[in-house]
């Protein structure tokens, strides 16, 4: 069966989250009603990674089985067609082999954050960011997100039901940035590594928003860090500010440019 990649974009607010679930709206859920209106039967696709209800894309990538060979561009713009008027769009598609696979031949993933400060209530990015009323200090969240790159034990920041087979991960880059928005300042943090436990960007990005407000010093973060212990996490903040940006891969099918 020809198996293709796709590169996907969607707004999680809709959504229950990536993975299909009975009853509710989900984007894997969509995708594979759309593959059904194009091949009638049950189709499975796998995903890079999956994302939380509400938790948005802008680089998702999942592969699907067809029965048939599908000229890329067309089964793209087919399945777009058929994924209306919901907020999920096929970005690219492109065939690779029987043994390629969306989560298993992935390296890397990237994440963004979006956490808006300012008093006036978000309009255009309503859904998009994590607000807060009150000012940051982006040199102090950098302090302390500093402390939590390279290789650890992050059982502090994992979620109770995570199911890892274990909390070590190696955290490659915490990257902020602060930017002058309309009333108020935004800041964006990326981060990169090979894998993420269940709610740990959102556990890094509650806990560094208790930095940056001062209600915390930068090194508790890696006192934090040391108590493998939940209860040491700051609050874990709310999924509307965050996107899966990116996967990375050794052979990567997108690699050749718009398939236009």
């Amino acid at each position: 069966m020809p198996r293709y990649a796709m590169k996907i974009e969607y707004n999680g607010a809709p959504f229950a989250g990536w993975q299909r679930q009975d009853g509710l709206p989900t984007v894997q859920g969509a995708i594979e009603n759309a593959l059904a209106k194009l091949e009638p039967r049950a189709h499975t696709i796998a995903a890079a990674g999956r994302t939380d209800s509400g938790v948005h894309a802008l680089a998702q990538v999942a592969h699907c089985d067809m029965e048939r060979d599908w000229v890329p561009e067309r089964l793209m713009g087919a399945l777009n067609f058929h994924l209306k008027p919901q907020p999920v769009a096929i970005l690219d598609l492109r065939p690779v082999a029987d043994d390629w696979h969306a989560r298993f031949s992935a390296h890397e993933r990237r994440y963004v954050f979006r956490l808006l400060s300012r008093r006036a209530p978000a309009t255009h990015d309503a859904g998009l960011v994590w607000q807060v009323g009150h000012e940051l200090d982006l040199g102090l969240m950098q302090a302390g997100a500093a402390h939590l790159i390279g290789r650890h034990d992050f059982t502090t920041f994992r979620a109770s039901q995570c199911q890892a087979d274990s909390p070590i991960k190696t955290l490659d880059a915490l990257r902020i940035e602060e930017m002058p928005t309309n009333g108020g300042r935004e800041y964006r943090f990326y981060l990169r590594a090979r894998s993420f436990l269940h709610n740990q960007v959102r556990s890094f990005v509650g806990t560094l928003e208790r930095v940056g407000a001062g209600a915390m010093p930068p090194e508790n973060v890696k006192t934090a860090l040391e108590a493998r212990d939940r209860a040491a996490c700051g609050p874990v903040c709310p999924p509307q500010g965050l996107y899966l940006a990116g996967v990375g891969y050794a052979d990567d099918p997108f690699a050749g440019g718009d398939p236009r």
